[in-house]
């Protein structure tokens, strides 16, 4: 690669001082990028996430670290480091603000995290590739005016602020492998970048020192070829894991669809899968003509065990080793060119076997009500002992409301219930057969003119029955209270009050 001039050195050097600046218009497109991926991740849109990506200035800062590392340029190391800490912390802190709002107040719906927030948690040695040729690209773009346009394709390739924004999504979801594994893809993109940008600039001629004749490489560009060197190690693992994880589903589905295939009329509509320490769980959702049987779920599971055991998905013994969980969904298949005649019959025959049922089951529960009459049988033992009532008091007493204080008694819904009437001197209730005792006072059942039932304590009545006793009326004793009154009374109409009988 053929060394630039001094001039353009210069130029791009300065280029890159303005726009690893943290200033306020270097804020101000991180706060908008980060809105627009975090809602390209949130609803899962590929066309919102590249427009993030263009808008994102987070490449100037890491291609800055690039040229200071180079060159020895401390402003430029010191402005391009703080950019991308500070950038790289309120893309953060924004995503997980919108996230969070989005989980209490839910403006865009989804079950699971979207693909493209899971897409970037799984990083490759495929996107460290990527992301150095990218890096490659976008520091020659700079360095050479004269193709400059090709920086919005470079940036949307190495994807800066797209990890930055699922980083926060899966800290407000609390999924912390999907923070892991964006955080380790970002700083794999960033690591990758700078030392692309670094090797760009050695090669054309930004080193300090003399490159002809110099055999040995500079500090910066050692180390960054080292970090990069270094992150190959747990993205390969990661990759290793995820090729094992792909090749282990190919094989169950294919075992799965040979197995559910083999019963007659059935068809796998999907199936999930999950691991449980060496036990495979699946959940399968099948499409069958007849309803299966329990014994067609234990042949189907041992079967599917033992095609993963060949395949070598499973190690050991099929015993255990595969759980299945079925969802049968019931079908019917129509062919137009078949008439659906013969199939009319046996719904006849199932149609009318219920009707001699309805009718069987009707007679028994009409047999309760008639034999329930027996039951009345009881009434006539207790007509013996209540005779008495009526034969002695053919009609109800009369009661007068005496000894009236302001503001008057009152007629209550039952004893020391709500009020329902307000009582005068002089009025006439009709005294009916309610006697109860409350706290020491004794409650009389009355009825006024207007046909309201309600209680009234018994010293505010005087009582008086037709049926009432001749020795109780000549009583001498003028000072007789109304309590004394009531005794016939009651000794005519009931039998609750023995000690008051004369």
């Amino acid at each position: 690669m053929k060394p630039i001039s001094l001039e353009r050195r210069g130029e791009v050097q300065v280029q890159l001082r303005e726009a690893s600046h943290p200033d306020f218009d270097f804020f101000l497109l991180v706060v908008l990028s980060c809105t627009i991926a975090t809602m390209g991740l949130l609803t899962d849109s590929a066309a919102i996430i590249i427009g993030a990506m263009l808008v994102a200035p987070l490449m100037s800062p890491i291609i800055g670290l690039g040229l200071a590392s180079i060159t020895g340029d401390s402003r430029l190391l010191r402005d391009a480091t703080t950019a991308l800490i500070r950038g790289l912390l309120l893309a953060v802190l924004i995503s997980f603000l919108l996230a969070l709002a989005n989980r209490y107040m839910p403006f865009i719906y989804f079950k699971d995290l979207p693909g493209e927030v899971l897409s970037r948690t799984r990083p490759s040695p495929i996107d460290l590739s990527v992301a150095l040729a990218g890096g490659l690209a976008a520091a020659y773009a700079l360095a050479m005016p004269n193709i400059s346009a090709a920086l919005p394709g470079v940036a949307i390739a190495t994807a800066l602020m797209p990890p930055l924004c699922t980083i926060g999504i899966g800290l407000a979801f609390g999924r912390l492998d999907v923070t892991g594994g964006a955080f380790l893809l970002f700083i794999t993109n960033t690591v990758t970048i700078a030392f692309a940008a670094t090797l760009v600039f050695f090669a054309l001629g930004f080193s300090p020192r003399p490159v002809i004749g110099s055999n040995r490489l500079p500090r910066s560009l050692r180390l960054s070829a080292l970090l990069t060197a270094i992150l190959l190690v747990p993205l390969s693992f990661i990759s290793v894991r995820f090729v094992q994880d792909a090749v282990d589903d190919r094989s169950i589905d294919e075992v799965i669809q040979q197995k559910v295939h083999a019963f007659t009329g059935a068809e796998l509509v999907e199936w999930k899968s999950n691991r449980d320490g060496k036990t495979l769980k699946l959940d399968l959702t099948i499409r069958t003509i007849t309803p299966w049987r329990y014994q067609d779920s234990v042949d189907l599971q041992k079967a599917i065990a033992s095609g993963l055991l060949d395949k070598g998905v499973l190690h050991g013994s099929v015993e255990n080793s595969v759980e299945v969980v079925i969802n049968q969904v019931l079908t019917a298949r129509l062919d137009p060119l078949i008439p659906p005649t013969a199939t009319q019959t046996p719904t006849q025959t199932f149609t009318s076997t219920p009707g001699p049922s309805p009718t069987l089951t009707k007679t028994p529960t009409v047999t309760p009500t008639y034999t329930a009459t027996p039951t009345v049988t009881t009434t006539p033992t207790l007509t013996p002992t209540n005779t008495p009532t009526p034969t002695d008091t053919p009609t109800p007493s009369i009661g007068i409301v005496a000894q009236v204080v302001l503001p008057g008694p009152r007629m209550r819904q039952w004893p020391g219930g709500p009020i329902i009437g307000t009582l005068r001197d002089g009025q006439i209730l009709t005294v009916l057969y309610g006697y109860q005792v409350v706290d020491g006072l004794v409650w009389i059942e009355v009825q006024d003119r207007e046909g309201r039932v309600g209680w009234v304590p018994q010293i505010y009545l005087k009582i008086w029955s037709p049926s009432a006793t001749p020795e109780v009326n000549t009583t001498p004793n003028d000072s007789i209270t109304a309590l004394d009154t009531l005794t016939p009374a009651l000794t005519a109409t009931s039998t609750l009050i023995p000690s008051r009988t004369p």
